[in-house]
């Protein structure tokens, strides 16, 4: 069985049960790939114009939202899916962007296990539900404020590989 980044897997849907959770790691913002990404995805003044920004309520230069999204999904790939007898993700309930990113932002990642059930319209996958989160930490790793937060579902296949009981 295939991990969601092509190497063998050794989390299955069993494996995934609610109350746990997964640290993701640390992340830096790197400013430089903050304004790239949004030069190209989100031309919004706010994340690309130095001189606008200083002169706003933001003093600087925020993250897009989807920028951050994407920070997130890296380490959610790194620490999770890397391992994980992943398939596809049915999609998102929520995403809530609740603080300005800004560069050279350290930021938390985690995961926590909501819920799951077996796949009704998937034989052999189960249906687990997700909350992510990204949190801003202060040079001595300890949380100033969440910032990303993020509710999905994922379909991982089963051990043993059999449909749904």
């Amino acid at each position: 069985m295939r991990s969601g980044t092509g190497g063998d897997a050794d989390l299955f849907f069993e494996d995934l049960t609610p109350g746990g959770s997964f640290d993701l790691g640390v992340t830096t913002v790197d400013g430089a790939e903050m304004v790239s990404f949004a030069e190209r995805f989100d031309p919004q003044w706010y994340h690309i114009d130095a001189r606008l920004a200083r002169d706003s309520h933001h003093g600087v230069l925020i993250a897009s939202g989807f920028f951050t999204v994407s920070l997130f999904m890296r380490a959610y790939v790194e620490a999770v899916l890397s391992r994980a007898a992943a398939d596809a993700s049915p999609g998102l309930e929520e995403l809530r962007w609740l603080a300005p990113v800004y560069a050279g932002d350290r930021l938390a990642g985690r995961l926590d296990v909501l819920g799951r059930k077996l796949s009704s319209a998937r034989p052999g996958l189960g249906t687990v539900t997700l909350l992510g989160s990204l949190t801003r930490i202060d040079t001595y790793d300890r949380p100033e404020r969440e910032v990303l937060r993020t509710r999905f579902r994922g379909w991982f296949a089963r051990r043993d590989g059999g449909p749904p009981g």
